[in-house]
């Protein structure tokens, strides 16, 4: 984790850059600027905190599904303290960023999760949840180039926490590795999910098999 300066700034220099707009403009555009990732954050945290636990209720009790209830359990203490720390500071508390990643939520469980193995939708789950340390790191920044040392600190202590979370979760590959099985079966368990699968799978040998009699044509 970066240890920040006594400015808030996180070590290791990269700060932003001002560019050649006026003092009261460039403080209106970064204050807007960091209203809009802390939306953003509120969706984030939302998905982090739902499709983790779907995709541990699929895997059942195994180390995967523990590694991922684990992050869904920060971001649910997050959710729970994020509208008192970003509306004191007169940031958006976004029910719309919230409403948002239950929409992301909904539509990837009932649509695209029917066309993933349990492995690539445990790889899409990962990636949401570097996403957020990615957006996080980034409001640390912004935060501390508004001077806002203390929203800073918290951004530090949420990535010291949340890191080695989804560094554990991404371990846990291994376990698929061990389990190919397991791992290119369909992530939901259901009729349709099989059939869409056992199409797409139809498709990508027929492709495969163009591929080679093209390449013997030529």
């Amino acid at each position: 984790m970066q240890e920040l300066q006594s400015n808030g700034a996180p070590n290791g220099g990269g700060g932003p850059e001002k560019d050649e707009s006026g003092p009261q403009q460039e403080s209106q555009k970064g204050r807007a600027f960091l209203a809009n990732l802390v939306r953003e954050l509120f969706q984030t945290e939302h998905s982090a905190r739902t499709h983790p636990l779907v995709e541990a209720e699929r895997l059942g009790d195994t180390p995967p599904a523990r590694a991922l209830r684990a992050v869904s359990s920060h971001a649910e203490a997050v959710l729970s303290e994020l509208p008192a720390l970003v509306g004191e500071r007169g940031l958006p508390v976004s029910a719309g960023g919230s409403a948002v990643g239950e929409a992301f939520s909904a539509l990837r469980d009932h649509i695209a999760d029917h066309l993933l193995s349990a492995e690539k939708s445990y790889r899409g789950t990962l990636l949401g949840m570097r996403h957020g340390i990615d957006l996080v790191a980034l409001i640390q920044y912004v935060a501390a180039a508004e001077g806002d040392t203390l929203l800073a600190a918290w951004c530090a202590r949420w990535l010291s926490e949340r890191r080695p979370l989804v560094e554990a979760a991404a371990g846990e590959l291994a376990w698929f590795a061990a389990r190919p099985a397991r791992a290119t079966r369909a992530a939901k368990d259901s009729a349709v999910a099989h059939l869409l699968q056992g199409l797409v799978n139809g498709f990508e040998s027929a492709a495969q098999q163009l591929r080679r009699l093209t390449a013997l044509a030529g």
